[in-house]
Order: C-alpha cells, then sequence, then structure tokens
C-alpha cells in the first residue's frame, strides 16, 4: 500500500488514494475465505508456506513455455511478499521472500495468515483488503459477500489493475466459473481444516 501510494506520488498522482479498511477473518465470508483458497492455493491448510509440487510444475512449464510465465506462490508466500517485501520481479526479492514465508508459517495460524492475506490484498487501483473492495464494488461489507461476488474478487486476483470487477473480460468471468466449481467441490468445511 505504501509503495503503491509513495509511487504514484513520485509520478506526480496526488489523486491517487489508498482505500483499505481491516477487518477481523469473523467478519470476512466464508465464501470468501474458500474462493481465494479455491484459486490461488487448495493446499493451504497442508503445507508449511510452499507448494513444491506447483513449484515444480510451473517450472517445468515455463522452461518449455515462450508465453505467459506461470507462478507457483501459496498465500504464505504472496502475504510474505505484500506485507514485507516489495513488486517486481528479481532473484533478491524472491530469495528474502523464502524466510519471510518460514517466518510466518512458524509464528501465525493458518487463520491469521489467511486473515492478513484477505486485508492487504490488491483487488484493484488504490483499493486494498476485501472489506474496501466489498464496499466499493458491491456497497456492502465483506461478511455479507455471495459465493458468486466472492469468486469475482478472487479472480481478479493474479493481477487487478489489468483485470477489472467492475467490467470483467470474458476470462475473468470464466475463471469465476472455475473458481465456484472449485468451491463447490472442496464444501464450506474445508475452512475447518485450518483450525
Amino acid at each position: 500500500m505504501i509503495q503503491q501510494q509513495v509511487g504514484h506520488w513520485l509520478q506526480g498522482d496526488f489523486h491517487y488514494r489508498v482505500t483499505s479498511t481491516w477487518v477481523s477473518l469473523e467478519k470476512i465470508s466464508p465464501y470468501m475465505q474458500l474462493a481465494v483458497i479455491a484459486a490461488e492455493d487448495q493446499k493451504f491448510p497442508s503445507h508449511y508456506g510452499f507448494d513444491f509440487t506447483a513449484i515444480q510444475k510451473a517450472f517445468k512449464y515455463n522452461e518449455k513455455s515462450t508465453r505467459k510465465i506461470r507462478g507457483a506462490s501459496t498465500i504464505s508466500q504472496q502475504t510474505a511478499k505484500n506485507l514485507m517485501l516489495w513488486h517486481g520481479q528479481s532473484w533478491l526479492r524472491k530469495g528474502l521472500e523464502v524466510p519471510a514465508t518460514m517466518l510466518l508459517e512458524l509464528g501465525w495460524s493458518k487463520k491469521r495468515i489467511l486473515e492478513v492475506y484477505l486485508n492487504i490484498a490488491e483487488f484493484g487501483d488504490g483499493i486494498f483488503g476485501v472489506e474496501a473492495a466489498s464496499r466499493f464494488y458491491f456497497n456492502k461489507p465483506a461478511k455479507n459477500l455471495t459465493q458468486s461476488e466472492a469468486a469475482l474478487l478472487a479472480a481478479v486476483l493474479p493481477n487487478p489493475i489489468i483485470y477489472k470487477v467492475k467490467k470483467p473480460s470474458a476470462w475473468v468471468r470464466k475463471k469465476q466459473q472455475w473458481i465456484v466449481k472449485q468451491m463447490r467441490n472442496l464444501g464450506i468445511n474445508y475452512l475447518k481444516q485450518l483450525d
């Protein structure tokens, strides 16, 4: 959030404002919690910060592909990056992400990691955290998000500046539908594994 705000100021954009409202996990719809897990990291309850199978698959894919690079970051890694590091691609940042992720996994519960992630993730230009996103896009608190709304928010997380909640592309709608299907497959009781 700070990096984005300062970056805009340095570019002479003094109209940019960060919008964020922190809420506890209990005030975030279970659908939203499940949506980000279904979309980003279905092994979240059972791994220790890293999904080595996904990393291996991404490495093999990226070796062969000249198109888009596939990532394999877990929710824990994304939380560490968003909380402690800077945006961008560099070996230094990736290297620092490993011990930062391990610290989160050692010091926090899965519920706490998910709570922090949902409160600091960017959902649009200057919109940080699911409470701010829910109020901005749906005019309601995050605790009242429906399954479909939660899946739409989760669908833009790979890049909320390119992918829009207000005007979702065909790709975003397809991803939203895929997330809803994954949420149904996992079931809402899947969240009990975070206890």
